[in-house]
């Protein structure tokens, strides 16, 4: 064998050799039968994940533990690694320098044996985790493929159940380290998705099925026939809170998973900060309106910044990451478009996950406050809205990370105490636009419960209408955000514009532990 016409030796030829058959471009039936459904292989996401020429790979050289029922060179061609690649490489280094952008890699390849876990890939996957705990750098797992392989023969002599592996206490053990990123596209089942489940985030390509069983299992428990189409689709898992952030394919996906993990390497200082005129004018004049909450994130968040969590999954309270001057900050904002922003059990779900993957990863926090409190009533207690909820309370008191809570417009109850931390002296300060409102429950409420015997006193409709809105203006002139300020329930009332501005300035002075000693050791898939 010759290089550039030089000859070289037969055992870097055996290796050349030995590599080539894993590399894409010696596998064209495979890139083609890939391209059919829409999707790329491992190794072409993983190269697009990492910065060019920056992936060194462990154990390429690996193949199916099925040497006495098929010869080495049939799995070498058809068992490249074992079906999972992995090793490490650079994300985003053009934004973070090489230092801080160092990141663990694991892609299932669902081109062998349908990404199931063998012998050695458990070993190889065991041998990354070590090292991931030793480097405590980002992790990023690939998770597509069907989980346990029952072929491997070579291990049967000495492997029974095989249950005594450490894989999956590693994995989870992991879990408050550094940024964890669960990535799918295609079918995700059993070990495969019990990986993926422990993961900070999960993203999720349209076409993914993700499930803690295949059809195989699922009809060996005698459960039924199913198609793999039917179990765990993409609007299941986005609608129950598994998947994080859905996208269209893989190409999507990687970009997506560069952006997540962008929040937790570092500012950037190329940014752009948005207009903040139309914030002064986004809260309607009529209180009982509704308005995008989301537009107001936009309207403090650098240009583009924002990047959205679980959007289908507790809709009462939004949730993601954005930059303000190019720093990163969670944010948890309540959505009065989806039951006057009300907060449900799986809002409140939401808001303490958000808080965990700040507060473990060092991430200040902001909170913007528009809530008439905690839903009420008997159909909501079937949801097990008072452990739910109380969440916020728990997980609020523990944070050790910079916490704002700006109100926008209404601060009622419980609701938005459990939103400011607990309480509206908790944050690092808690600020109000002039649109605040604020009372110890929603202001219609208090006038029905506190002055029930004077509404019913009057027995004129009209006259009882009148005086119901008299009480309510009166409780509303009351709880306005300027009064508030002037008894001390809140910090100051400010311009909508300065928004930024005082989110920036109490970050400069409000201290910022490092997430080893965030209260919170690991981040609750839930």
């Amino acid at each position: 064998m010759t290089v550039n016409n030089a000859p070289i030796r037969p055992e870097l030829a055996d290796l050349i050799r030995r590599t080539s058959f894993g590399l894409d471009e010696n596998r064209p039936d495979v890139v083609v039968r890939r391209e059919k459904k829409n999707q790329r292989t491992a190794r072409t996401n993983v190269e697009d994940l990492c910065d060019p020429g920056s992936f060194i790979e462990y154990g390429g050289l690996v193949i199916a533990a099925q040497r006495t029922r098929r010869t080495e060179e049939d799995l070498m061609v058809k068992t490249p690694a074992d079906g999972l690649i992995t090793g490490l490489g650079s994300v985003n280094s053009d934004l973070f320098g090489e230092e801080n952008s160092r990141c663990l890699v694991l892609a299932y390849d669902y081109t062998v044996l349908a990404g199931t876990q063998g012998h050695f890939s458990h070993k190889k996957l065991d041998r990354m985790l070590k090292l991931a705990h030793e480097q405590e750098i980002p992790l990023v797992l690939f998770a597509e493929g069907g989980g346990g392989r029952p072929g491997d023969v070579d291990a049967g002599g000495v492997v029974i159940a095989g249950l005594d592996l450490a894989t999956f206490a590693m994995f989870g053990g992991f879990s408050g380290k550094a940024p964890l990123i669960g990535v799918v596209s295609g079918r995700c089942f059993a070990g495969n998705a019990a990986l993926l489940g422990c993961c900070d985030v999960i993203i999720a390509a349209r076409n993914a099925n993700i499930g803690m069983g295949g059809p195989v299992m699922i009809e060996g428990g005698g459960l039924g026939v199913f198609q793999p189409e039917d179990v765990g689709p993409i609007d299941v898992q986005t609608s129950n809170g598994v998947v994080d952030i859905a996208v269209e394919d893989d190409v999507a996906a990687v970009a997506a998973a560069k952006k997540y993990l962008s929040f937790f390497q570092g500012p950037v200082t190329n940014w752009t900060a948005p207009d903040p005129l139309p914030l002064r004018t986004i809260i309607p004049e009529n209180r009982r309106r509704a308005y995008d909450m989301r537009l107001v994130i936009k309207g403090i968040a650098d240009v583009d910044s924002f990047l959205e969590l679980r959007p289908d999954y507790g809709p009462g309270i939004i949730t993601g990451f954005m930059r303000i001057e190019g720093k990163s900050f969670g944010v948890i904002a309540n959505n009065c478009q989806y039951m006057a922003g009300a907060i449900e059990a799986e809002d409140a779900d939401n808001a303490v996950r958000l808080i965990q993957l700040c507060n473990v990863h060092g991430i200040p926090i902001l909170s913007l406050i528009d809530t008439p409190g905690f839903m009420v009533g008997p159909d909501i207690e079937t949801r097990a809205q008072v452990r739910h909820v109380c969440r916020m309370f728990v997980h609020g008191s523990h944070v050790s990370v910079p916490y704002f809570s700006v109100v926008t417009r209404r601060g009622y109850g419980l609701g938005a105490m459990a939103m400011a931390r607990g309480g509206f002296h908790e944050s690092v300060f808690t600020a109000a636009w002039p649109t605040g409102e604020f009372g110890g429950m929603g202001l219609e409420g208090a006038v029905k419960a506190g002055f029930k015997k004077e509404l019913e006193a009057q027995k004129d409709p009209q006259a009882r209408e009148a005086l119901f809105n008299t009480l309510l203006a009166q409780l509303y002139e009351r709880g306005k955000a300027v009064n508030m300020a002037a008894y001390l329930e809140i910090d100051a009332v400010i311009d909508p514009i300065d928004t930024r501005r005082w989110i920036m300035k109490g970050l400069m002075s409000a201290p910022n532990r490092s997430a080893k000693e965030a209260n919170l050791p690991f981040i609750d898939p839930v």
